[in-house]
């Protein structure tokens, strides 16, 4: 039995939705089943000779933690899809980012951050790496090349950004981000969670390596945590021997299999999620009682012309951020009227999740625009539900938070 991509539906050569059905498929060749097994193995059959066997190697199926079937076969179609050489795929996107700093970083390195970013990679810049490693970061506006360049310094290893932050929804110029970082001989690794393929492609614009929680849009179906780190495969490699073998943040064969089914349909979901949150973010901003609305693809976000330029006519992403003109209690009433969005934390599911987050916010809501540290957010993610039944929950529940006065 095999995970490997059909010979008649090469990446290269096929379009997005036809390598999303049938990447990484490599079938049945013992029960002649047209789809790849789960198989449920911790271990594989050794040679009848093992005593030559490196019991770290990922060239052959060994031992599930250094790679196995459904594993496999996730990694051979993400890599196509995100135009990258290889993928290792963990058991959490925060497992890949981490293994991603784990290889690439040393004791003395220096490291420029996005000053907003996802809780956990802050928390490992801000805390973890620097107390334990003595790994060095500088948290900086990725949105202002200038700033980016002044932060670097002669022991800068790596640039760490996210295509759209978490949760302001600035965008960073991917292009120019790679150019300056390898000018100074750093590398620049993006986390593409919210612009995931074919929406955003990274690695085409100069990035190293691209991460994704696969827990997301992915999987899109609010059932599977993992997560996969994507790029040439010299890195790749080493991220695999380094961060999985030894460390050991394997995903497991269930949620592998969980994740490369639903993925199947990510090019029809994803036509979706961006169409309904254009749409939301529309109303919402036209709405008066609505303090902001922050969408890369309304006219009024700062970067919305890099934007335009950079993810063309496929989309702005479906995640949304806005508040309520008025406290705390006024967004928590509102949420708790909701009937069709649930309130939950994470994105990119087959539902549509709302979450409040005070002014207070997370580590670096220092750095967040002002009317997030005014007012909160609302970090809203759009997904497959008919938009009409979207757009009038909003309303109901925004009626019964702040009513319309007259």
């Amino acid at each position: 039995m095999t995970a490997t991509p059909p010979d008649k539906h090469d990446a290269p050569t096929v379009h997005d939705a036809t390598w999303a059905v049938h990447g990484g498929n490599g079938g049945d060749h013992e029960a002649g089943a047209i789809r790849t097994p789960l198989v449920m193995a911790n271990s594989y059959r050794l040679p009848e000779d093992p005593a030559s066997l490196d019991w770290s190697a990922t060239d052959r199926l060994i031992y599930t933690r250094n790679g196995a079937v459904n594993q496999t076969g996730l990694e051979v179609k993400l890599a196509a899809m995100d135009r990258g050489e290889a993928a290792v795929v963990f058991a959490t996107g925060v497992a890949a980012l981490h293994g991603v700093f784990f290889t690439l970083l040393r004791s003395g390195d220096h490291v420029v951050v996005s000053d907003v970013t996802y809780e956990a990679v802050w928390r490992l810049f801000a805390e973890l790496l620097p107390e334990r490693y003595g790994i060095e970061a500088t948290f900086v506006d990725a949105s202002d090349l200038a700033a980016v360049e002044a932060a670097i310094r002669p022991t800068t290893r790596l640039v760490h950004v996210e295509t759209i932050a978490n949760p302001t929804t600035r965008v960073a110029d991917i292009a120019g981000l790679a150019e300056l970082a390898h000018r100074h001989d750093a590398l620049l690794t993006v986390d593409a969670t919210f612009t995931p393929p074919p929406l955003f492609r990274p690695l085409e614009h100069g990035a190293d390596l691209v991460i994704h929680s696969l827990t997301k849009y992915i999987n899109g179906h609010g059932d599977a945590m993992g997560g996969v780190v994507i790029g040439d495969a010299a890195p790749v490699q080493r991220i695999r021997g380094d961060a999985l073998v030894d460390v050991g943040g394997a995903i497991s064969p269930f949620n592998a299999w969980l994740i490369q089914r639903g993925s199947v349909t990510l090019p029809l979901r994803l036509r979706q999620h961006l169409a309904s949150a254009a749409r939301i973010a529309e109303h919402l901003a036209a709405d008066p009682r609505i303090a902001f609305v922050a969408y890369p693809g309304l006219a009024s976000h700062p970067q919305h012309e890099l934007a335009r330029r950079q993810f063309g006519e496929r989309g702005f992403g479906a995640m949304i951020a806005f508040a309520l003109d008025g406290g705390p209690d006024v967004q928590n009433t509102f949420v708790s009227h909701l009937r069709v969005v649930t309130s939950a934390v994470s994105l990119g599911h087959d539902e549509s999740l709302i979450v409040h987050v005070g002014p207070a916010g997370r580590g670096g809501a220092e750095h967040y625009p002002e009317e997030f540290r005014t007012y909160g957010h609302l970090r809203f993610s759009a997904g497959l539900e008919d938009v009409e039944d979207l757009l009038a929950d909003l309303d109901q529940a925004l009626d019964r938070a702040l009513p319309r006065r007259g």
